[in-house]
């Protein structure tokens, strides 16, 4: 495998753990937003992709769906939210369902013609990624308390004997 090849492919593997979206990943990847699905669901294809999916999911150990949405509200682009408001007229339907919507939480058209586009707020989002992340830390520190005080000197368990 060529090395860019291989950074792409550890790039889209990183930022599938951590967005959760094929597509999204792929274009942070690095591959056109044209083909980034169909490019991003060939590599998950790959037994190479899957394993480094894996490695990366143990190491970061909070690869939950929320976490991974958090961090997609805290992080993510909002630049297809922009091209939405500021575009001169509604593009076609083929061209919206490839926009990344996601930290939109609400739109609307407003009196004047315009288009009106709210957005999640990010600092919210942080403090939920936080909180979250604060309780992932505290139930291990709580399950290695549990471990230390139900082992004796040699590791085996008390209620054992």
């Amino acid at each position: 495998m060529n090395r860019n090849l291989k950074t792409k492919l550890d790039s889209f593997c990183c930022n599938y753990v951590l967005l959760g979206s094929v597509e999204e990943a792929a274009v942070r990847a690095g591959f056109p937003r044209e083909n980034a699905l169909s490019e991003g669901v060939g590599l998950l294809k790959t037994e190479e992709c899957r394993q480094r999916i894996a490695q990366l999911r143990d190491i970061l150990s909070d690869s939950s769906s929320v976490a991974a949405g958090l961090k997609r509200l805290a992080f993510g682009s909002c630049a297809d939210a922009v091209y939405l408001v500021f575009a001169d007229e509604l593009p076609p339907a083929e061209v919206i369902g490839r926009l990344d919507l996601f930290n939109v939480s609400e739109i609307k058209r407003v009196k004047g013609g315009g288009v009106e586009v709210k957005l999640f707020d990010r600092m919210k989002a942080l403090e939920k990624l936080f909180e979250l992340e604060n309780a992932f830390s505290d139930r291990t520190k709580a399950e290695s308390l549990i471990k230390a005080l139900t082992a004796d000197e040699e590791g085996e368990s008390l209620d054992n004997n």
